[in-house]
C-alpha cells in the first residue's frame, strides 16, 4: 500500500481549489462564502426530472447540491462500468451548473445512504476473504480500478476546469465503522492522484469516537447530525479552531423501515435547529433536500444488533421537496431561514408549481401465471449438494427458489433453516406451510415415510448498508435440516427480478396457467398525457410491480408505505402495462391515487448520545 503524500497545511487548500477556507470561514474564489447545500441523489430521481428537482432546490434558497455516487449502480458486473442514461453523473452535474448550483460529490467508495450494501457491489463483498473498508490489498485494488473510471470524470467537472464541482468527500462516515487511518489516507491519495484539486473533506458523526476514526489532518472535518448544532459546533471548533463549521448532513427528516411507522420531523423543529446552526456561523447540507425513491430493488437495510430492518421503497424522508416534487410546509419555513443567511446579492428564485397528477381511477387486474409454476419455468435450474447463497449463484438481488426432496419419517418432523437471509416462504408438495424470517427458523412437517417436494422461496429484502454487518450474504447460508440430519441434493432457480429484460418479464407472466392465491397479474393503464400518480394495491399482500418494462419497486401490506410513487416519465401516451408479482395473496384491482400514503406518522429526530 502506498502511503499518502504530505497533506496541505491546516487551514489551507490546494492552490487551484475554488472553495477554500481561512480563519474559520469559507472562501469561494477568494470571497467570503457560506455553503448552503442540499442532498439530491441522481440515482433516486428519474433523469427526466433532474432539472425540475434541481430548480426546486435552488428555489429553496440553496447554492449547492451534493450527491453520493453508488458504485454498485454503475458497475453491476465486474468491469461493466456504465455512465450513460440514468447513470450519467456528468449530465446531472451540468444541469446543476445551469441551475446556478455548485456541486459537492461524495464518491465513497462506501456511501451508506440507506442504499443496498452501502453502495458496494455484491460481487465485491461476496468475494471470499474480502475485507471492505480496510487496507486489505484486494479491496484497495478493486477500489483503485473503480476510481480509475470514476474520479477522472469527477475531476473533469471541477470548478477549476469550468465545471460545478467545488468539493469532494473522502470516504463516508468512516469513524462510525473503523479506525484504519491508513485506509482513509489511501482513499484521499487515490482521489488526488486521479486529479482532484478542489476541497477535500471528511464527514463523521459529532462524537470524539467518530471524529477520531474518520478525520484526516490537513483536511476539513465536517459533521453529520440532526440536532444540538451548538454541541457539534463546540466539539469541532475545539478540535479544529481554524476550520469553518460544516454540517455535511443535517437530518431534517428520516427514512422508513417496513413494519414501522412513517418517520417525520415537524417543520418548526427542523427550522429551529437550522436557524441555530446558521446563527452559529455554520454551513450545511440538508439531508435530504429531496429524497426521491428506491426504485427497483436498491433499498438497503439496517441491523440494530437484534433485528434486521429493511428499508421501504419510498425515500421521501419527509424532505422539504416531497418525493413527487411538491413543496411542503417544511420547504417554506426552511426557505425563510436559508434566504436570510444567503448572499443578499443573489435574487430569490420564484416558487415552482407542484407537478401535475393523473386523476384517481381503478384498474381491474387479470391474473396470469401461478406463482410456483411460473418461477420454476422461468429460470434454468442450478444443481448442488447444498443450498447456495445468492453470491455463489452470481446474483445480487431478487428471489431464489430452492427445492429438494427429503425423505420424511412418519410423524411430526422439525425442519430448521440456518443462516436465512432474509425471508422464506415454505411449500411442501406445492402447498404453503410456513413463512420464515432471518437467521435460524424452524417449522414442522408431518412425514408419511415418503419423500416430499420441499421448496423455499427466499427473498433478499435489501443488503445492510450501515454498521458491522455490511456485506453480509443473502440466501440460505447455513443449510436445512430435518431434525439433526442435513438435507442434500438441491435445485435452485435464479430470479434476479431487477435484471429481467422485457422478454423475461413477459415470459414469466405467461409461463404457466393461472391458479392459487399468488403469482403474476397485469393491468392496463391508458393515458393521453403522462403525469405522476400514486399506485395502491388494495388487497394485495407482498410483492413487486413493474410499469411497462421498469421495476418500480416493492410493496408490502405491513406498511407503513401504502402507495408507490409512479413518475410520469415511466409512462407513455396510450396503453401502459402494469405487471404485479404477488407472493402471497391477490387483490382484485389496482388504484391510482392523487396523493401519497406513506403511513401513520411519528415524530423522529436522530440524535447522538
Amino acid at each position: 500500500m502506498t502511503l499518502p503524500s504530505t497533506p496541505p497545511a491546516t487551514g489551507t487548500a490546494a492552490p487551484t481549489a475554488t472553495l477554500t477556507h481561512a480563519h474559520g470561514r469559507f472562501l469561494r474564489a477568494g470571497r467570503p462564502h457560506r455553503v448552503l447545500s442540499g442532498s439530491l441523489h441522481y440515482f433516486r430521481v428519474h433523469p427526466e426530472q433532474w432539472a425540475d428537482r434541481l430548480e426546486r432546490l435552488a428555489a429553496l434558497g440553496l447554492n449547492t447540491v451534493d450527491t453520493y455516487v453508488p458504485w454498485n449502480f454503475h458497475e453491476r458486473r465486474p468491469g461493466a462500468v456504465r455512465f450513460d442514461g440514468w447513470r450519467d453523473l456528468a449530465r446531472f452535474a451540468r444541469l446543476a451548473q445551469r441551475t446556478g448550483l455548485d456541486v459537492m460529490v461524495r464518491p465513497g467508495p462506501y456511501i451508506c445512504a440507506e442504499w443496498d450494501n452501502g453502495g458496494l457491489p455484491a460481487w465485491l463483498t461476496g468475494t471470499p476473504g474480502m475485507r471492505p473498508r480496510t487496507s486489505h490489498q484486494p479491496y484497495l485494488d478493486a477500489v483503485g480500478r473503480w476510481f480509475d473510471e470514476l474520479v477522472p470524470r469527477v475531476a473533469a467537472l471541477q470548478a477549476v476546469r469550468g465545471g460545478p464541482v467545488v468539493a469532494v468527500q473522502i470516504e463516508n462516515e468512516y469513524g462510525s465503522y473503523g479506525d484504519d487511518r491508513a485506509y482513509v489516507q489511501w482513499v484521499r491519495d487515490a482521489l488526488v492522484d486521479r486529479g482532484i484539486t478542489e476541497l477535500l473533506y471528511t464527514a463523521d458523526g459529532p462524537t470524539p469516537l467518530m471524529l477520531d476514526g474518520g478525520t484526516l489532518p490537513g483536511h476539513l472535518a465536517a459533521a453529520t447530525f440532526g440536532s444540538r448544532p451548538a454541541d457539534a459546533a463546540a466539539l469541532l471548533r475545539a478540535r479544529r479552531p481554524e476550520e469553518p463549521f460544516l454540517c455535511a448532513e443535517f437530518w431534517n427528516g428520516w427514512f422508513d423501515h417496513w413494519g414501522e411507522k412513517h418517520h417525520v420531523r415537524s417543520p418548526d423543529s427542523a427550522a429551529q435547529d437550522v436557524g441555530d446552526l446558521l446563527d452559529a456561523g455554520g454551513s450545511l447540507s440538508l439531508y435530504m433536500a429531496h429524497g426521491g425513491t428506491n426504485f427497483g430493488l436498491w433499498a438497503g437495510a439496517n441491523h440494530d444488533g437484534d433485528t434486521y430492518r429493511p428499508t421501504v421503497t419510498s425515500y421521501d424522508s419527509d424532505a422539504p421537496v416531497a418525493e413527487h416534487g411538491a413543496l411542503t410546509p417544511k420547504f417554506h419555513v426552511l426557505r425563510e431561514k436559508l434566504t436570510a443567511a444567503a448572499d443578499a446579492s443573489v435574487p430569490l428564485r420564484p416558487l415552482p408549481a407542484d407537478p401535475p397528477l393523473l386523476p384517481p381511477r381503478t384498474l381491474p387486474v387479470t391474473r396470469r401465471a401461478a406463482l410456483l409454476d411460473a418461477l420454476r419455468a422461468t429460470a434454468e435450474p442450478v444443481h448442488a449438494p447444498v443450498p447456495l447463497g445468492f453470491e455463489e449463484l452470481g446474483q445480487s438481488a431478487g428471489l431464489v427458489l430452492y427445492a429438494a426432496r427429503p425423505l420424511l419419517p412418519r410423524g411430526a418432523q422439525e425442519v430448521t433453516v440456518t443462516g436465512l437471509h432474509d425471508r422464506a416462504q415454505v411449500f411442501a408438495d406445492g402447498l404453503p406451510v410456513a413463512v420464515l424470517d432471518r437467521e435460524t427458523s424452524s417449522f414442522t412437517l408431518t412425514g408419511t415415510g415418503t419423500r416430499v417436494r420441499l421448496e423455499l422461496l427466499v427473498e433478499n429484502q435489501g443488503r445492510i448498508n450501515y454498521g458491522p454487518l455490511l456485506g453480509q450474504g443473502k440466501g440460505i447460508l447455513g443449510g436445512v435440516r430435518v431434525e439433526r440430519r442435513f438435507v442434500h441434493g438441491w435445485t435452485m432457480h435464479r430470479l434476479p427480478l431487477d435484471e429481467w429484460a422485457p422478454p423475461d418479464l413477459a415470459r414469466a407472466a405467461s409461463a404457466a396457467a393461472p391458479g392459487g392465491t399468488a403469482g403474476f397479474a397485469t393491468a392496463r393503464l391508458d393515458v393521453s398525457e403522462p403525469a405522476d400518480t400514486f399506485l395502491a394495491l388494495p388487497g394485495f399482500a407482498k410483492g413487486f410491480v413493474w410499469v411497462n418494462d421498469a421495476l418500480l419497486g416493492r410493496y408490502w401490506e405491513v406498511g407503513p408505505q401504502t402507495t408507490l410513487y409512479l413518475p410520469g416519465p415511466f409512462l407513455r401516451p396510450g396503453a401502459n402495462t402494469l405487471t404485479v408479482l404477488e407472493l402471497e395473496r391477490f387483490g382484485d384491482h389496482l388504484a391510482l391515487r392523487d396523493r401519497p400514503e406513506l403511513g401513520p406518522a411519528e415524530e423522529y429526530i436522530e440524535t447522538f448520545d
